[in-house]
């Protein structure tokens, strides 16, 4: 008789073996079916995937730009070149460090293009250039570059000063540290404007120096403008401007003087009326003071006078000369003297050529004539010398370009 132990194993074997052989031919046609699935997909993809994965046409078109990109010295006296082989040019960007585009013109065939407009040393630019080739394909260039800075430069150092107020005789002066040889176009970068409006013209008397005036003495009241616009201007072969610069500055009230040599009294106008008379003393026969219409162009409370530096040897030195208004660069002053004797206001020429009124020693006493005179006037008044037998005083000699007649002065312009 067999146990219910020896017979349990026979039955369930049997039921067990059958669950395993039945998972068993299960699991390939579970396989064969994730086979053949990703077997459709690859044959698919394989039709439309080909295409995919070859590369994208690119355009033939090839573009160079010169000055090329890192280029940091780049010469900012040539234009901007940018050249396109296989293919035209469809837009070219050339823009500054300030966002400020510079213009440029395309060529008819569409193959080059050149800036139109000034680089400006020292600066950085940025080109952005597309072309297409003859199937439309897109090509592009971004660049970078910078301009040098000149190794030679020359600035203009100028009179008056900005936001000054000074006399209606006053002009615009212009001393160049360097000759200038193209005269021309340093000129047309200087402009000088003024409101109300009056014709103003360029002077040069001479290599360095370049004065504006008009016709007759400025109105009382014109407000005058400088423009500077010297920057990569070249003045000569390889000397380039520095300077960007706008001056302003204001005609005060109208002022202008008679020193009469022969009556020896200085006769002091303002807008239109006589307001002062003060005896003085005029250069001696044989030191006569310049004649002409001479502008105040400095003025000191007290200044040190040597003769040696006019060339007049040891004849005086004087170091505290009162009230002091320069008439000429090579001297000529009017001033307070406090050593002649008071007869000789008024009476006699006795000075080394400077034209004198009486004053106290230390410009101490604001109410001597020589304090008043000085008080009264500004940069730019004019002190017109006549009856002085001498002859009217170089044009170029201080800020005195009114003695020349206007069709002379506008000769002396280079526009």
């Amino acid at each position: 008789m067999t146990s219910a132990d020896e017979q349990r194993p026979t039955s369930g074997s049997s039921w067990t073996r059958r669950g395993v052989l039945g998972g068993l031919l299960g699991a390939p046609v579970l396989l064969l079916a994730a086979c053949s699935g990703d077997s459709d997909k690859g044959g698919g993809g394989g039709s439309t995937g080909g295409g995919a994965s070859s590369s994208p046409k690119t355009s033939v078109a090839k573009i160079t730009v010169v000055p090329a990109d890192g280029v940091t010295d780049a010469p900012f006296t040539e234009p901007v070149k940018v050249t396109v082989t296989d293919g035209k040019l469809s837009s070219v960007k050339l823009t500054g460090e300030d966002g400020k585009e510079i213009p440029g013109q395309l060529a008819s065939d569409g193959a080059s293009w050149a800036s139109t407009g000034p680089l400006i040393s020292g600066t950085k630019y940025r080109v952005a250039a597309v072309a297409l080739d003859s199937d439309k394909l897109e090509a592009d260039a971004n660049t970078k570059f910078g301009t040098a800075s000149p190794a030679n430069t020359f600035i203009g150092y100028f009179t008056p000063e900005n936001g000054s107020t000074v006399g209606v005789g006053m002009p615009v002066s212009i001393n160049f540290n360097k000759p200038v040889t193209n005269r021309k176009a340093v000129q047309q970068a200087i402009t000088v404007t003024a409101q109300p409006g009056v014709e103003i013209v360029g002077h040069w008397f001479s290599s360095t120096r370049l004065d504006f005036r008009p016709q007759q003495y400025w109105a009382k009241g014109t407000r005058v403008t400088l423009k500077l616009r010297l920057k990569d201007v070249e003045g000569a072969k390889g000397v380039y401007g520095t300077q960007s610069k706008d001056v302003n500055f204001t005609v005060g009230r109208s002022q202008t003087s008679v020193a009469d040599l022969s009556a020896d009294t200085l006769t002091v106008t303002t807008d239109g009326q006589v307001t002062a008379t003060y005896p003085i003393i005029g250069g001696a026969p044989e030191h006569k003071t310049w004649a002409g219409k001479l502008v105040i162009s400095e003025q000191y409370q007290q200044t040190k006078m040597d003769s040696a530096t006019v060339g007049l040897g040891d004849e005086y030195n004087i170091p505290d000369v009162p009230h002091a208004q320069r008439l000429t660069t090579s001297g000529t002053f009017i001033h307070g003297n406090y050593w002649s004797p008071a007869s000789q206001f008024g009476s006699a020429n006795t000075s080394h050529g400077c034209i004198a009124l009486k004053d106290a020693k230390g410009a101490s006493d604001p109410n001597t004539n020589g304090a008043k005179f000085y008080a009264s006037s500004m940069v730019g008044d004019v002190v017109e010398v006549i009856n002085s037998g001498d002859r009217t005083v170089d044009p170029s000699n201080g800020l005195n370009g009114w003695n020349m007649d206007w069709a002379t002065w506008q000769a002396g312009s280079a526009v």
